[in-house]
């Protein structure tokens, strides 16, 4: 007998046994009140036609929809390891909370990772060890600002990455922006522009423009040099960031969900209320890598020489090169390029592009350093990295591989409460954070909430500092290739710069000095011709 037949036959006799009970004892008949729903909830089942399972097993098919539902809970709380767990294993995020919370963030009884696998990392020190991060300086700075800057800005080696206001809630914003005043680090707006909730407190601001051009267009979404002005010469802004690509969904653009699109946000942006918002998948401002880098000067004039750089993830590395090339070709040349890796985060992005498209972001950032180098241009231009920035080593390895700084945005989320519940696209954050759900965003409280992000933030530097000098290095512009090792097998370890030789500064710009490896796609004087 099939489980529908089954049902009604159940039900039937159900139904007809509290009946003939109530002739004989009356109160029986409240048994309705939970029999009579289910009853009809699995009669719903049998008619309906859109769910197969509920179908063909009415009323118990609703517990697999309603064990799904909780499924992430599930795996998070019961069945993933320490080290198991997805985009972020439960070892870092709760780091990240013991930071947050001032909390002891040591480890007992050794390490849980597998150091024999391929792939596992660590940092070689050395014998003649500083005694204390303080003898290398506690907090250095990078100054952010090339030739033709006229207002450098002296940067955290470890800021907050782009997130705009819409895919995050305003407390968490004005979360962020006040711990960043606090911790005296920079907040990245994302390409949703500058809200009122990013200049509340007065933290340092990178201004990101994507290529919607939120708070800068015009209403055919064009760019528009008046308003641009007009946000640039705000003095929370420190330097501006032009996004090419994300590492979550390269070529994609940003997506804004309807739900999350309030009449606030469409003010800001200069959109229209209610409508999902997909951002153009590149720029309408310039077209080729020349117009790019008279975009960049145009910027610098309206900004009075603020620091401009850009964003990306790396794609094709012929099209990093013709950019390289046309720095040469103008002498027109960023003050900072953010390399961001495939493995970056998004409030949403379709799977293929977030799980498919873009360059991890070691081999992206070890690229760009590499070509800037055989370019000559390496010296004028920071590069700055975002990609999973959540430990010490993290950053170590980052800047061991070329990079000058580096930006986070999941562990600063993870610092003022994300609890990675994976529902950021749906506007139903538990906690607030990435969500314009009234109630829940009331739940996140700021002012508990700020100094949890400046003390992660301190906390992870500090890290840093102590693997530097744990290193027995004066500090982080020593770090290098051959300073981070890594298992490529079970019996094969290589440093870094055993597997990614570093290339002769300038020896890109003469086709008799040109690695082998670059000779496949590298075309010198295409774009000078």
């Amino acid at each position: 007998m099939k489980v529908r037949e089954q049902f009604i036959l159940i039900s039937v006799i159900v139904v007809i046994s509290i009946i003939g009970i109530a002739f004989f004892w009356e109160p029986v008949l409240w048994l309705f009140i939970i029999i009579g729903p289910l009853v009809l909830l699995g009669v719903f089942d049998i008619f309906q036609k859109k769910r197969t399972i509920r179908r063909n097993f009415p009323l118990i098919g609703r517990f697999r929809y309603a064990l799904e539902s909780i499924r992430p809970e599930i795996m998070q709380y019961f069945v993933e390891t320490d080290t198991s767990g997805r985009p972020i294993n439960r070892i870092l995020r709760s780091l990240v909370y013991q930071r947050a919370k001032g909390e002891n963030d040591t480890e007992p009884f050794g390490t849980q990772m597998d150091i024999y696998h391929s792939g596992y990392e660590w940092m070689e020190h050395s014998m003649y060890a500083k005694n204390n991060p303080k003898d290398i300086g506690k907090f250095p700075r990078l100054i952010i600002g090339g030739k033709d800057c006229k207002q450098p800005y002296s940067s955290s080696l470890l800021n907050i990455s782009a997130m705009s206001f819409g895919s995050l809630s305003k407390n968490a914003v004005l979360a962020m922006n006040k711990g960043a005043k606090m911790g005296n680090f920079a907040q990245n707006t994302g390409e949703g522009g500058i809200s009122d909730y990013h200049l509340k407190h007065g933290g340092d601001l990178i201004w990101q423009i994507g290529t919607g051009y939120f708070c800068c267009r015009k209403d055919d979404g064009t760019f528009n040099e008046t308003t641009f002005r007009e946000n640039a010469l705000r003095p929370e802004v420190k330097m501006i960031e032009i996004k090419l690509s994300q590492g979550a969904k390269p070529g994609h653009g940003g997506i804004l969900p309807a739900i999350k699109n309030t009449e606030e946000i469409a003010r800001i942006r200069h959109i229209k209320p209610g409508i999902a918002v997909h951002s153009p998948p590149s720029h309408s401002a310039f077209s080729d890598p020349i117009e790019f880098m008279h975009f960049i000067q145009r910027l610098r004039d309206l900004s009075d020489g603020k620091p401009i750089g850009f964003k990306l993830c790396l794609g094709r590395k012929q099209e990093f090169m013709d950019f390289c090339e046309a720095m040469l070709f103008t002498n027109i040349m960023p003050d900072f390029i953010s390399v961001d890796g495939g493995e970056g985060g998004t409030g949403a992005a379709p799977v293929e592009f977030s799980n498919s498209m873009g360059m991890p972001l070691r081999e992206g950032l070890i690229f760009v350093h590499d070509t800037l180098t055989g370019f000559g241009l390496r010296k004028e231009i920071k590069v700055i990295v975002a990609g999973r920035i959540i430990t010490g080593f993290h950053m170590a390895r980052a800047i061991a591989l070329g990079a000058d700084g580096c930006n986070s945005a999941r562990a600063m989320m993870l610092s003022i409460g994300c609890i990675q519940a994976l529902q950021c696209n749906n506007n139903t954050c538990p906690v607030g954070v990435a969500t314009q759900n009234k109630s829940l965003v009331k739940g996140l409280v700021v002012d508990d909430k700020a100094p949890r992000i400046k003390r992660y933030h301190e906390a992870t530097i500090h890290s840093f500092l102590e693997l530097i000098a744990a290193a027995g290095l004066n500090g982080p512009e020593e770090l290098d290739r051959s300073h981070i090792s890594k298992r490529v097998g079970m019996y094969n370890v290589q440093t870094y710069d055993e597997i990614y030789p570093y290339i002769k500064e300038g020896c890109l710009v003469n086709m008799e000095t040109v690695p082998e490896e670059y000779k496949r796609f590298f075309q010198l004087t295409r774009l000078m011709k």
